[in-house]
């Protein structure tokens, strides 16, 4: 099985993970999961992080197949669009995201010039879809259940599993966003464990506060005997009843109103008003519980 090499960048403001994986030096590259900064109090965006993957991009001599969302994120703001229009790449998320779309173009009251038809993305990704990077074999498998379009992408040995396995001492995925389903998250978790044990795990977030660094790998192996909410043969209806009852307690994702805003239409912002302003709206009283 061909290794990739794997280049991990890591956006501390928001935990997550971004990776560039490729071939070889001059080679082909695949972009997942890039970061649009954002500053919330003053509602600024801005492309450091952006950038810091194009400079390694143009560094390494590399050529960009495909910018891949493993799903529509409610944590960060996608810079997608962004380095789609600098490196003229596609960007590639799971079929799912028609159904994330039709509900937040309905929470979000967007209008008929927003369609929830997929199309804001080059191409939307299938269960067993397969498709190359350079020498790289990647295929897709689909593992919904922290959100409707969550996908797996498996390139060679490695594995990017998204918002299902966190690092073993974190556990997995909420399930209580729209589409969510814990008992499809569990499903999708056994088709990940299921993969060749030397698969290299790359995972989408890390929390670690300050007890140690930020892990950006983890294996099939430490996910089956160490996970917080897998670990020990942890069967179907005892994770699920643990995590409802933990979805019940988490707080809202501090950037989940402007991510998904931007993030459901392929990580580009809103169209200008006639003033030459974009504007992200706020639905009030509409997401989390009263207070």
């Amino acid at each position: 099985m061909s290794s990739p090499v794997v280049e991990p960048f890591y956006d501390k403001d928001t935990g997550t993970f971004s990776y560039v994986v490729y071939d070889q030096v001059g080679g082909m590259a695949v972009i997942i999961d890039p970061v649009l900064d954002y500053e919330p109090a003053g509602a600024r965006t801005s492309t450091v992080s952006a950038d810091a993957l194009l400079a390694f991009v143009r560094s390494k001599l590399l050529t960009v197949a495909w910018i891949l969302e493993t799903h529509a994120h409610a944590d960060h703001l996608s810079a997608a669009g962004y380095l789609a229009d600098q490196l003229q790449a596609p960007v590639a998320i799971g079929r799912g995201i028609v159904q994330v779309q039709q509900h937040f173009k309905t929470l979000f009251g967007l209008g008929d010039e927003f369609i929830a038809d997929g199309s804001q993305f080059d191409r939307l990704f299938e269960d067993a879809d397969s498709f190359n990077v350079g020498g790289l074999t990647a295929r897709v498998i689909a593992t919904p259940g922290h959100t409707d379009d969550s996908l797996t992408y498996v390139i060679g040995d490695a594995a990017f599993v998204g918002d299902t396995v966190f690092a073993a001492d974190t556990g997995t995925a909420r399930c209580d966003f729209p589409g969510g389903d814990a008992h499809r998250l569990y499903a999708s978790i056994q088709r990940i464990l299921a993969l060749p044990a030397d698969t290299r795990i790359y995972l989408c977030h890390d929390y670690p506060g300050s007890r140690r660094e930020a892990q950006a790998q983890s294996s099939i192996d430490e996910q089956k005997q160490h996970n917080l909410h897998l670990r020990d043969g942890t069967d179907e209806a005892a994770f699920v009843q643990m995590r409802e009852q933990r979805d019940a307690t988490l707080p809202v994702p501090k950037l989940i109103l402007p991510a998904l805003q931007v993030n459901i239409r392929g990580g580009r912002l809103p169209e200008p008003d006639g003033n030459g302003v974009r504007y992200l709206r706020l639905p009030l009283d509409q997401i989390g519980k009263p207070q």
